[in-house]
């Protein structure tokens, strides 16, 4: 993260990434994540069922260890948590070593994986504008005498081209910084200087949780799919919507695949 990439994020709270993962990677990954897609749409509906904190009901599946909501629907979201349980072609982003050198930039001290999830948008839908203004402790963004101080952030990894038009990630740039409430509303197409960031497959987007975002809706006819890992300081737990503040959710199997560094990114050792 050179200065400029410090002084862009400072100022907008958000970088856009290009080519910080390898076709092959986006293309490996993007077959997962169709499979991934195929089975959650035949078990979002069914037992078990686990009952998060913010009171959403997830299905926990019991043969690839993920958790999902959401349905395969126009208009709709299938949100598949977890992911890193499910299959080693997304080893390659534990302790990804690009990545981490933007997030050892702006987050301070030992650091831990609080979010792992695939993002699913359909034709139609939007993802609803949120953050922004006074905001909990565990998303502030702050800048003391280290540099920049960043609770949670995410880095989001794009396996397709996405226009404004598929519905891109968008953002009101500056807005981790406002100390007021936005006075708008939560729909991400109508709100004045939300910017829609375009992107090419392996390109990723970077952004502090603190700073108001969303999703322009989907007005093509494909599918938008998305990868979402969520970084903060190492005290943090699960920021997954299933697992919310408890222990991220990590198999053994899969942590068995792991150096010690990567554990690490899960788990105290």
């Amino acid at each position: 993260m050179n200065d400029i990439e410090q002084y862009e994020f400072d100022r907008s709270g958000y970088l856009v990434i290009k080519n910080l993962i390898t076709p092959e990677q986006a293309a490996d990954m993007l077959k997962a994540v169709d499979k991934l897609e195929a089975h959650a749409a035949k078990h979002v509906h069914l037992p078990p069922r686990k009952l998060s904190c913010w009171g959403s009901e997830h299905h926990y599946n019991e043969e690839m260890n993920y958790h999902a909501y959401g349905e395969q629907a126009s208009g709709k979201t299938l949100v598949i948590e977890d992911f890193f349980n499910t299959d080693p072609v997304f080893d390659c982003l534990v302790d990804h070593e690009k990545t981490m050198a933007y997030i050892r930039r702006i987050v301070q001290g030992p650091i831990r994986i609080n979010n792992s999830e695939i993002r699913i948008r359909y034709t139609g839908n939007a993802s609803g504008t949120h953050m922004g203004g006074p905001i909990d402790h565990k998303y502030r963004y702050n800048y003391n005498e280290n540099g920049i101080d960043c609770m949670m952030v995410r880095m989001v990894y794009f396996l397709q081209p996405v226009t404004n038009e598929q519905g891109a990630f968008c953002v009101v740039p500056g807005t981790h910084k406002t100390n007021r409430r936005s006075p708008y509303d939560s729909n991400p197409d109508n709100e004045p200087g939300m910017i829609g960031l375009e992107v090419e497959a392996g390109d990723a987007i970077l952004f502090t949780e603190h700073l108001r975002h969303g999703g322009l809706t989907n007005r093509s006819e494909r599918t938008r799919k998305t990868l979402h890992v969520g970084y903060g300081p190492a005290w943090m737990m699960s920021q997954n919507i299933a697992t919310m503040d408890e222990p991220q959710f990590i198999t053994d199997a899969a942590l068995s695949r792991y150096t010690d560094a990567q554990r690490k990114l899960f788990r105290i050792m």
